[in-house]
């Protein structure tokens, strides 16, 4: 088979890395040695590749997938999976091919002109089945960098294959709270479009991202955002945070936790988790005998296959 070589412009103003298109018109599947500047020039991801990699980090480009599927890049994780790295760019590759958008922004251009800040944001959408309920992915990172190959991404990519939709938000650190709100927003706006079932949504978060699941889960999160149109989410899904704060206007919660994490002790989460069913609202936790701080799926531990329970949790919330 045949490739194409160098660069070429798409309507004489943008220049795409050809490199990795084949003459059929196919991209081929990236590898665990395919290297972060060939996915970020690879025509399929446009001008969004950077934003699949922590964009608040100093990343070298010359790292392969091998090499970024790491706690020295995604710091405060533990468990990370090259193999899951690879599905994850693949799958969305496959989806980009297909024709599917696969990035959306969640500002318009004027917003972002008048605040660049706002470039490094958007969802990446893991779809699901048409008519579908949706989950919102939010990864953590110390509110220091978005760890979303690790920390929302796989996750997405799970809930999908189960049928329901998933978008993995990437936001700013410094005001993640608001691009939350606005990435809830747009899937509400656009659900149409998108093929989504905007009522009955969860969201889910890790370490940081938690903390941003859990207060946008609130009853009135959505109203002090000026969307009081938008209905509470169904369910709260989140792991290791310390999260403490507690409310009647909370949603039902699940949440997971290692009792080896030196981050987030897993007797807070409980004792929050307590207060919460004390309230009357539904909760679920798991503590996971040994596991350490950011284990994401958990592939290969003790936690595995918790996303399923995350799921049949929420589930029950909408019955």
């Amino acid at each position: 088979m045949g490739r194409l070589t160098g660069f070429f412009s798409v309507n004489g103003d943008a220049l795409i890395d050809a490199t990795n298109i084949a003459s059929d018109g196919n991209y081929a599947p990236v590898t665990a040695g395919t290297t972060v500047s060939e996915i970020i020039n690879d025509p399929a991801f446009v001008d969004f590749g950077r934003l699949l990699f922590p964009v608040d980090r100093t990343i070298s480009t010359d790292m392969t997938l091998t090499d970024i599927s790491s706690s020295n890049v995604y710091v405060w994780y533990s468990e990370i999976k090259a193999d899951t790295t690879v599905k994850i760019i693949n799958r969305l590759k496959k989806d980009a091919e297909e024709g599917n958008q696969i990035f959306f922004p969640i500002y318009s251009e004027k917003e972002m002109q008048e605040d660049s800040s706002k470039k490094d944001t958007g969802l990446f959408f893991f779809r699901g089945e048409p008519g579908a309920k949706f989950a919102m992915m939010n990864a953590g990172g110390g509110f220091m960098y978005v760890g979303a190959m690790h920390d929302s991404f796989p996750h997405a990519l799970e809930v999908s294959e189960m049928g329901y939709h998933a978008f993995a938000l990437i936001y700013r650190p410094d005001d993640a709270y608001a691009d939350l709100a606005r990435g809830i927003a747009y899937i509400y706006d656009h659900a149409d479009e998108l093929e989504v079932d905007p009522e009955g949504y969860s969201l889910w978060g890790g370490s940081a991202g938690a903390r941003m699941a859990a207060t946008l889960g609130n009853r009135d999160a959505m109203r002090y955002f000026g969307r009081p149109d938008i209905p509470q989410a169904a369910a709260v899904i989140m792991q290791y945070t310390g999260y403490t704060a507690v409310s009647k206007q909370d949603a039902p919660t699940y949440a997971c936790v290692g009792t080896n994490d030196g981050i987030a002790s897993w007797r807070t989460m409980q004792r929050r988790l307590q207060t919460l069913a004390d309230y009357g609202i539904p909760t679920e936790f798991h503590a996971y005998d040994g596991l350490s701080h950011g284990f994401g799926l958990g592939i290969g531990t003790n936690a595995e296959g918790w996303v399923n329970d995350a799921v049949a949790f929420w589930k029950k919330q909408m019955e």
